[in-house]
């Protein structure tokens, strides 16, 4: 059986940690939080969006960023200090800004394709997640939007997503507590929401449960690789130990970067934070003026999720200012106001902030396959769609570390037997 390790618990790492059991590795799964997903995926926005599938890289994203710098409570935030890792990022996202048409349907496709694996998933495994199957609704307040949109869903179709346009009054219809005027919509019924948290959480663990072993609250110190095979040193408590892996497969988020450069990779994620709050329906009133449909405010760059009868998750923004985690009220204050016009008969009163980190590479497309050594594959760089790809890129990799070893076994299979099994 081969062993494989597994760098970060979140849900791209989890989920990869699953599909490389189900084709019967051994897998040891490390993170350096006490439990799985506790950093960028414990309060994300919930959706499981191919309809949110466009990529970021056009030069329109570019102008109303330079824009927005003079707004601190703007969709989007660059921190203008300056620094090469973030500017040589910013350099090659304008370089993939021809790459947008192709990359925007190819993650689409992804997307489709990750939402029937994650339901399979819980399914096969049983756990609850706080799914709610009821679509996604893009909201749009300004023409202009609507109009890209409108480019936008010709794409999405490309990539075999079905999103219809939608009127003003059936933009309420969808969604009777939104209040507000609006220009139109789109809705996506095959999109669907769910607890990122709960489902990664659920997930660990039931793999444990199947046989994997969970070293959380563990720091990785050192990954040596040569052709015998992967040394990872690692440490809790001051106490170190050395393990020896035939592969791994580095799923660490924002710390890939970092983790890649010692494996003679460069995997160049950029931490772009985002933000949520959790508002906490305690009361009836507020239960029943929040929407069940998830939505997205495409101009305000916000989600929304309906977690159980009495969470309402909002979140949204893009701040580039490296990794700082710090939860700033400039940042918060706008989705707490955006929940207050939209749905005035919600309580914020205990509106619960969080901030990520989210991995994002230039080009908007994860980073999955192989590294330049045989031994070392990656499964991270999913940006703000990581909950909506993970279960596909997660097969993807597990798929090419199986067919890496099984090319291995049959190049290190006796001359006479590989005749034989030929025959």
């Amino acid at each position: 059986m081969t062993r494989i390790a597994v760098i970060g618990a979140g849900i791209t790492g989890v989920t990869t940690a699953s599909s490389l059991m189900d084709r019967g590795h051994d897998v040891t799964l490390f993170d350096r939080n006490r439990y799985a997903a506790m950093q960028t995926s414990f309060a994300n926005g919930g959706q499981l969006s191919a309809s949110n599938a466009e990529t970021w890289n056009r030069w329109s994203m570019i102008f109303k960023g330079l824009k927005w710098m003079m707004r601190r409570g703007a969709p989007l935030l660059v921190n203008p200090k300056p620094s090469w890792h973030k500017y040589s990022w910013m350099a090659e996202f304008v370089a993939a800004i021809p790459h947008y048409r192709a990359n925007t349907v190819e993650t689409t496709r992804m997307a489709i394709a990750a939402r029937g694996l994650l339901r399979e998933k819980a399914a096969r495994h049983g756990f609850d997640f706080d799914c709610e199957n009821r679509g996604i609704l893009h909201i749009y307040t300004d023409k202009a939007e609507f109009d890209h949109a409108t480019e936008v869903n010709k794409l999405l179709a490309e990539g075999g997503l079905h999103r219809r346009a939608v009127a003003p009054d059936e933009v309420r219809a969808i969604e009777p507590a939104l209040t507000g005027a609006f220009y139109g919509g789109y809705y996506t019924e095959s999109d669907f929401t769910g607890d990122i948290h709960r489902y990664t959480t659920g997930l660990a663990k039931s793999i444990e449960a199947g046989g994997a072993v969970l070293r959380f609250g563990t720091d990785v110190e050192t990954i040596k690789v040569d052709d015998t095979g992967v040394r990872l040193t690692w440490s809790r408590n001051s106490e170190s130990q050395t393990d020896q892996f035939d592969a791994i497969v580095v799923c660490a988020g924002v710390d890939s970067r970092r983790i890649a450069a010692q494996l003679g990779d460069r995997v160049n994620v950029y931490p772009v934070k985002g933000y949520s709050i959790t508002v906490q329906l305690d009361d009836e009133a507020s239960q029943q003026a929040a929407p069940w449909i998830s939505l997205l405010d495409d101009e305000a760059k916000v989600v929304t999720s309906r977690l159980g009868k009495d969470r309402f998750r909002i979140a949204g923004t893009a701040e580039f200012n490296g990794y700082n985690l710090d939860i700033r009220d400039d940042r918060i204050r706008p989705l707490v106001k955006w929940c207050e016009r939209f749905f005035p008969g919600v309580s914020t009163e205990h509106a619960i902030p969080w901030a990520e980190l989210r991995p994002m590479m230039p080009n908007m497309m994860p980073k999955v396959g192989q590294g330049v050594r045989d031994r070392v594959f990656y499964n991270t760089g999913h940006g703000h769609l990581g909950w909506t790809l993970s279960a596909v890129t997660a097969e993807m990799v597990a798929d090419t570390v199986t067919a890496s070893f099984a090319g291995r076994s049959a190049r290190n299979m006796p001359l006479t037997q590989a005749r034989k099994g030929a025959a």
